[in-house]
Parts: structure tokens; sequence; C-alpha cells
């Protein structure tokens, strides 16, 4: 029986009561998020301003998007917030009605289950093992020739690689070729060095036809609260914004949305740099393990188990234990020995590869 019974990762409700851990007592590889937290401040920035509960949230979402309009170089006009990365993808689909939908398998379950919830085809092509479960750039062009929407994941997820920015560009340009809306998910791009990042956000003028979709919730460490935004054309924010339900977006959340971005670089250079650190520990790890992993770029690897065990087996031999993974035997493209583990701190990362080789050496996770 799969544990990720709502198609995500982070379901500790769900994981405490089929391993009888306490919610408190997991430590969690299956949710990608910052291990360092929200920056400082912000925790006690929300307990202060708690009496907000109590107003309206702004449905303008102005100061929110006057700070991310001033540090992204970008028309407020073109800023979205929603109530996370999620809720941006909805408001595209809700905007934009497309009657099909393409994606480039594997990757995040969202964009099929969004796309179906709204009533659209979805079709797809695969990445390969050769070119870390990326497309070829070729046959991303068709799906978008033959698709009015198409999601990619950049970095994607649950392989966590990039494309490069002259396939960007390609994708970019046949979207205006052939009328079809590109939705470019950088979700997990903060955690790249900048001089890593491959991106289009200084293209969007040439582009009309491109939506790129970022999330807050991740990088600042606060998903309970749910917050995201889309850059994108005019006329195309315009529109998902007209999709919106009104104050969708919880005042906490905007506010701890402006504190995040006034937390200053130290914040998002330590993170980057314990990320790094972490991630390269792990793969070389797993790797005397016998486990395969990929290169990703983001704050999760992807990894393939040993002959012989599976996913379902190993998550629930390190649930027993107080450790969950996430399987990605359900992901179109990947198979019943891959799951994917979130970088954490130094002590957390210990504590997984010791319960792994524990399961491993044992026999356990078959």
């Amino acid at each position: 029986m799969l544990l990720e019974v709502y198609g995500h990762g982070g379901d500790l409700a769900t994981a405490s009561v089929r391993y009888g851990v306490a919610p408190g007592k997991i430590t969690d590889f299956s949710a990608n998020i910052n291990p360092l937290g929200p920056p400082p401040g912000v925790l006690e920035l929300l307990k202060e301003s708690l009496p907000r509960i109590t107003g309206y949230p702004d449905p303008g979402h102005r100061a929110l998007i006057a700070k991310l309009a001033n540090i992204l170089d970008t028309d407020k006009d073109c800023i979205v917030i929603g109530n996370g990365a999620a809720e941006n993808m909805a408001l595209a689909l809700l905007a934009l009605s497309p009657g099909k939908v393409g994606v480039i398998e594997p990757c995040f379950s969202e964009y099929r289950a969004l796309s179906r919830q709204f009533g659209a085809e979805v079709v797809s092509v695969s990445g390969t093992e050769e070119r870390d479960f990326r497309a070829a750039p070729e046959e991303v062009e068709r799906l978008i020739k033959d698709s009015d929407l198409v999601f990619v994941g950049q970095p994607n997820n649950p392989n966590g690689v990039q494309y490069t920015l002259d396939e960007l560009c390609r994708f970019a340009e046949a979207g205006e070729r052939y009328r079809t809306y590109v939705v470019i998910d950088e979700a997990f791009i903060d955690f790249i060095p900048e001089a890593n990042r491959q991106s289009l956000l200084g293209e969007l003028e040439r582009y009309p036809k491109l939506i790129l979709i970022r999330s807050m919730t991740k990088f600042y460490a606060i998903p309970g609260l749910r917050l995201g935004y889309a850059i994108a054309h005019p006329e195309t924010a315009a529109a998902m914004r007209g999709k919106q339900v009104t104050w969708s977006v919880n005042a906490l959340a905007l506010l701890a949305g402006e504190a995040c971005l006034d937390a200053g670089e130290d914040y998002g250079r330590a993170t980057i740099s314990l990320i790094a650190r972490q991630r390269e520990t792990l793969r070389r790890e797993l790797d005397r393990l016998g486990c395969r992993t990929w290169p990703g770029e983001a704050n999760f690897l992807l990894v393939r188990l040993p002959e012989g065990r599976t996913a379902a087996g190993m998550q629930d031999a390190l649930g027993r234990r107080g450790v969950l993974v996430r399987s990605c035997a359900m992901y179109p493209g990947l198979g019943e020995r891959d799951i994917r583990i979130a970088v954490k701190d130094e002590a957390a990362c210990a504590k997984l590869l010791d319960e792994m080789k524990r399961a491993l050496n044992g026999g356990i996770g078959k």
C-alpha cells in the first residue's frame, strides 16, 4: 500500500499512523525543505504578528509584489502571488484553459493531476537515463507543437537536473512558434548557486507565451504557510489573477514572504553551501552502499537501490526506524527500486546513511 496516499512526500500524519512513530520524532527526507529552517527573525515576527489574523490579508498582495518586482527587476504587473507554487500552476490552467497539456516524465505529479482536474488531456514524452532523465530537445519541441500548454521542471523533480539555457530558449521559441504556453517550474532553483542557474527570467519580454513559477516555501522553509509566485506577460498574469479566489494567500504568509526576502545574502549563501556539501557526501556514501544516484543540483537526490531491494521495502524499513523517504516507484519512467531523498544537515544525513546501511546489510528493505 502506498504511503503517498495524497501523491506527495511530507505526509507525517499518515507515516505516524503506519509506523507508530510520533510526527515530531520522524526525520523527514521525503519533503525537500531547507534544513536551516526559516531565516533568522521570521518565526519571532510571526509570533508578534498573530493579532493580524483578526483582519483580512491584502487581496492585492501589494507589499510582497513590490519587493519581488524590485529583486527580480521586473514589472509588478508581471507577478502573481499564490498559495504555494501549486496554486500558480492551477491558476495558469484555469486562466488559459488548455485542451491538451504536455509533461516530461518523470516529473512533479501535480502537473498531471491538476491538468486532469481541470479537464485537460495529458500527453507526455520521457526523459532517458543517458540524459539523466531529461528529454531530448527535439522531443520537447514536438510536445510543445502538439500541446496547448507544456510544463517543464527546471531543475526537475525528482531527478534534480536542469536543461541548458540554449535548450530553454528552444522551448520558449517553440512556444511562440506554435502558440503554446511553456510553464517552467523553478520551485527549486534558489538552491542552485546563482552562477549555475539556467533561467529565462531576463528573457520574458521576448517570450509572451512563457510563464515562470517559483516557490518560497521550500528555500525559506515555510511549507505550512504556503507561498509561491509566477512571473509572466502582464496579460497572462492578469488572466491568472482573474481566476484566483480572493484572500487565498493569508496575512501571515504574506508577512513571512516579505521578511524572507529581507533575510539578506548570508542566509542564501549558507543554505547553498550546506546543500552542496551534504549532497556530495550523500552521493559518495550511497554509491558505497551499492546505490546509484543522479547528478541533481537541487536539495534532493534521485536514488536507485541495489538489485533485489524495492522502494516500498526500504520505505517501510526506514519508516519503522523513524526515517521517511519518498518512493518514486509510481513516477512514470522510474521503477520499483527508485527513491528520492532530501538533502538535510549533517546529523540528519548521517542518520539516514546509518539506517540505510543497517537495512541493506541486514537484508531488510526488499
